[in-house]
């Protein structure tokens, strides 16, 4: 385990004392070369609360879960319910209703359309992390998947990267460039700009990893520090990986959704991240349990999820591989890593898509094979479903898309040699809106400015961690803090431990649910009934939560997935 000295701990402060001094000096382009952090933000796209060995999980994840045990780990962080939302709020400091991922490109309702704040991209509203960075002297790099913009006006270079390998859509093949909905058959990749061909032996983890780690020694010495930006698309559906990881889970998943999600809370319990008493949610009755199957859908869920935590183990060497290049060529100990999921595990159905005019059903069954013995492979395309989603969300309550625990709580740690808090866990309430002016702060950047080249921007809403990660006795948001989310007319709002939720049928009725967190972490005790002045107090917070983003709430839910649902009815097949 990394240990800090008192020497180090004041260094740190000292460090961070100067560089609150310098930042119009690093504003205005004289950097502190080797004063400041390295930073690398991790994010892996769709990965469940429970699926890291440090979480909980049986998946191999030794690399993040030794970066993990080193740093600090986050077991109340919150993400928004689905990827492009979180992102904006990674990137900006700021929700997602006001930087122009309100919703996702393709769901807008009618009275969203035209609205700022709706565009289904990153807008110009705010100046994001990666451009203040820059500004004061950081390399700045990205790769892998960006699902903020699809036009040059709105690249990752228009937003203040320097070198990028991205992913324009929200997934894609992991071997190939067949992309994930039929009007983008073909994945649209940009290097710096610049459409680009993948090469014949691509596999994503691997790829992004390769291409980050050119881009970081290209520049290393010249002696300022990066800004990376690691945005893995695995284990995003398509399920797809080397068979030497595959290999690693044949027969693990053979006893089922139940014993798995038993074993992950058990583990959870003994790791001191989930309380002794804690009951995980059984998951909604439209999902049937491990017993309800036949014997040819067992065999086919027990395939999707050896692929998908093949997936995850992959992405895990990848990780370990950035590891030991930045370990050996001296930059480790001087690099702050921010990891976290996107939202929580997906256990949607990509069948049911639709993007454009054309649905993803009949062009995955033109295009792909998904036979049981093909699954896992280039040519395949199948999602984990939500039977193991639920395994994946171990203990709360749905998943993907959801505002419910289940959707909106992921896995996250902070890593830095020089860190105070550094072997600890953390149940501090935190939200991906807080890595931003983190890491600015920590960089000797003021978050604070309401102007940028003549044009006025909006506020960070997020809070710096960074006195809290020096071990200060304070609060980040305080003991009676709000917090809410909203997608897709799917609500939540949160203060200290009471959380309301709004989902639609079946998976909610139509109106707010009031839970107690301390008491039922898995959402299963509706207490509105019982307590209807708490119900109105957090209504009018929620209302004062869309006055704020001058948000436009669907009245009802019109969700273009299922949820699900059609998952098993499609993998029924004869015994």
């Amino acid at each position: 385990m990394l240990c800090v000295t008192r020497a180090m701990f004041l260094g740190l402060l000292l460090g961070s004392y100067c560089l609150q001094n310098a930042v119009a000096a690093t504003e205005s382009g004289d950097t502190l070369v080797g004063a400041r952090p390295n930073i690398l933000l991790i994010v892996a796209d769709d990965l469940g609360y429970s699926d890291l060995g440090s979480f909980g999980g049986e998946i191999n994840t030794k690399n993040l879960d030794s970066l993990a045990g080193d740093g600090l780990l986050l077991t109340n962080f919150y993400a928004a319910p689905t990827c492009s939302p979180s992102r904006a709020m990674l990137l900006s400091g700021i929700d997602s209703h006001r930087v122009g991922l309100g919703t996702q490109r393709y769901y807008w309702s009618e009275a969203q359309k035209g609205r700022p704040g709706y565009e289904g991209y990153l807008n110009n509203r705010f100046v994001s992390i990666a451009t203040r960075l820059r500004d004061s002297g950081y390399h700045t790099y990205m790769v892998g998947k960006w699902h903020l913009g699809y036009d040059r006006e709105t690249y990752p270079s228009a937003r203040g990267f320097d070198e990028t390998f991205a992913l324009l859509e929200g997934g894609a093949s992991h071997f190939d460039q067949r992309g994930v909905i039929p009007v983008a058959a073909k994945a649209n990749y940009r290097r710096n700009g610049k459409p680009v061909d993948l090469p014949v032996d691509f596999f994503s983890s691997a790829f992004f990893t390769d291409t980050l780690i050119d881009y970081i020694e290209k520049n290393r010495e010249d002696g300022k520090p990066f800004f990376a930006y690691a945005a893995y698309t695995a284990p995003h559906w398509p399920l797809q990986a080397p068979e030497r990881y595959i290999r690693n889970y044949r027969g693990v998943y053979d006893a089922g959704y139940e014993i798995i999600a038993k074993n992950r809370l058990d583990n959870m319990k003994a790791l001191g991240i989930m309380p002794a008493s804690l009951s995980a949610s059984p998951g909604p009755p439209e999902y049937p349990q491990w017993r309800q199957l036949s014997s040819a859908q067992k065999r086919r869920e027990a395939r999707l999820m050896e692929v998908y935590a093949g997936m995850v183990e992959a992405l895990d060497d990848n990780v370990g591989r950035l590891m030991a290049y930045l370990q050996d060529s001296g930059q480790l100990d001087n690099t702050l890593i921010v990891f976290m999921s996107d939202n929580g595990a997906e256990g949607n159905n990509p069948m049911d898509i639709t993007a454009g005019a054309q649905t993803n059903e009949q062009w995955i069954n033109d295009n792909f094979d998904n036979s049981l013995e093909n699954i896992g492979r280039a040519g395949s395309y199948v999602s984990v479903g939500p039977g193991w989603a639920r395994v994946s969300s171990t203990p709360f309550r749905l998943f993907k898309g959801f505002t419910s625990e289940g959707g909106i709580r992921v896995p996250a740690f902070i890593y830095y040699p020089k860190l105070e808090l550094a072997g600890r866990k953390s149940g501090a309430f935190l939200s991906v809106k807080d890595i931003a002016p983190t890491l600015m702060e920590l960089a000797g950047i003021d978050p604070k400015i309401d102007h940028y080249q003549g044009r006025k921007v909006l506020p960070m809403q997020g809070k710096s961690m960074l006195a809290w990660l020096q071990g200060k006795k304070i609060s980040v948001h305080g003991e009676h803090f709000t917090a809410a989310w909203e997608l897709f007319g799917r609500r939540a709002i949160r203060q200290g431990d009471w959380k309301m939720v709004y989902l639609n049928k079946p998976w909610g009725n139509n109106a707010w649910q009031l839970y107690n967190l301390a008491e039922d972490l898995a959402e299963m005790r509706d207490l509105s009934k019982q307590y209807p002045d708490k119900v109105k107090s957090l209504t009018e917070a929620w209302q004062r939560y869309v006055d704020m983003n001058n948000m436009v709430v669907p009245d009802h839910v019109d969700i273009k997935y299922t949820n699900g649902i059609r998952h098993y009815q499609q993998a029924s097949v004869p015994e």
